[in-house]
């Protein structure tokens, strides 16, 4: 197993530790790595570890009061086929937060996770559709 200081962690704060588990396992290929729902749970991918923190977890509580909503952060995930991915998760009842934006490098839609945090689809340039 890959050790922490192996991995870029990033902290998501979300409203239900299981829903984000379920969303990011089920659709966008994580492992989960510990839980302690509902307060805490960590899935990786690859070297990415996704640290999900619940509102009673010491991530969430430490969270300033004027900084409660979200940014325009998102983790940034690579997929081989944008159209076969967005397919895939229109299938299993996922909206999306924007449409198909095309650009020098590739192209990129959002999609949300359950509690809002985005999550950037990429296909480079080049790639297969």
């Amino acid at each position: 197993m890959t050790t922490t200081d192996e991995l870029a962690s990033v902290r998501y704060i979300v409203d239900d530790v299981q829903a984000a588990i379920d969303f990011y396992t089920t659709h966008l290929g994580f492992t989960l790595r510990t839980s302690a729902a509902p307060a805490f749970a960590d899935v990786t991918r690859g070297p990415l570890r996704l640290l999900l923190s619940g509102a009673a977890s010491s991530g969430a509580r430490a969270t300033p009061d004027d900084a409660a909503t979200a940014g325009r952060n998102r983790i940034h995930l690579i997929v081989d086929s944008l159209d076969s991915t967005i397919d895939r998760l229109r299938t299993a009842g996922l909206t999306f937060r924007s449409d198909i934006v095309s650009g020098p490098g590739g192209r990129q839609i959002l999609v949300a996770d359950p509690a809002g945090n985005l999550v950037e689809l990429f296909q480079p340039a080049g790639a297969a559709t």
